[in-house]
């Protein structure tokens, strides 16, 4: 199991900073050889669906995951806060965005994630850990940047 943390300060309005990390199909644009699929209609909120599919051809695997707490950031300044269940038979665990004011009008993004990898033994969370820290981190930098 590896818990890793990533906090970032975007010069973006916490509503648009909002919008980028949460368009989940913009995830696959931003992490290596990932395809993401919305498996329920729009709008986003509990109970949205979606796979991201990593890999090439037969060495793929799917990462399942169910919106379960959807709060988009209050326009009195309240943070958002969204949690992923990741429900997959290799990957399991959670996510969890949260994005409010920061200084100077800009908007603090902090994401939070738990992941187990099955076949994986728990003498490689400290390499998981360091890996998802890196991968996530450059993903979030990404999607901050990109309009």
């Amino acid at each position: 199991m590896a818990t890793f943390s990533i906090e970032r300060t975007a010069p973006l309005p916490p509503a648009e900073a909002w919008r980028r990390l949460t368009t989940w199909q913009r995830h696959g644009d931003v992490v290596p050889l990932t395809r993401v699929t919305v498996l329920t209609p729009p709008p986003t909120g509990v109970g949205t669906r979606f796979v991201a599919r990593t890999g090439l051809g037969p060495l793929a695997f799917d990462d399942p995951m169910e919106v379960t707490v959807w709060e988009p950031p209050g326009e009195d300044g309240a943070p958002g806060r969204c949690r992923l269940e990741k429900r997959g038979r290799l990957v399991r665990g959670w996510a969890e965005i949260e994005v409010g004011p920061g200084p100077g009008g800009r908007a603090r993004v902090r994401w939070r994630e738990e992941l187990t990898v099955r076949p994986l033994p728990s003498a490689l969370g400290g390499p998981l850990e360091r890996s998802g820290r890196y991968v996530f981190g450059r993903a979030v930098n990404q999607l901050l940047r990109r309009p």
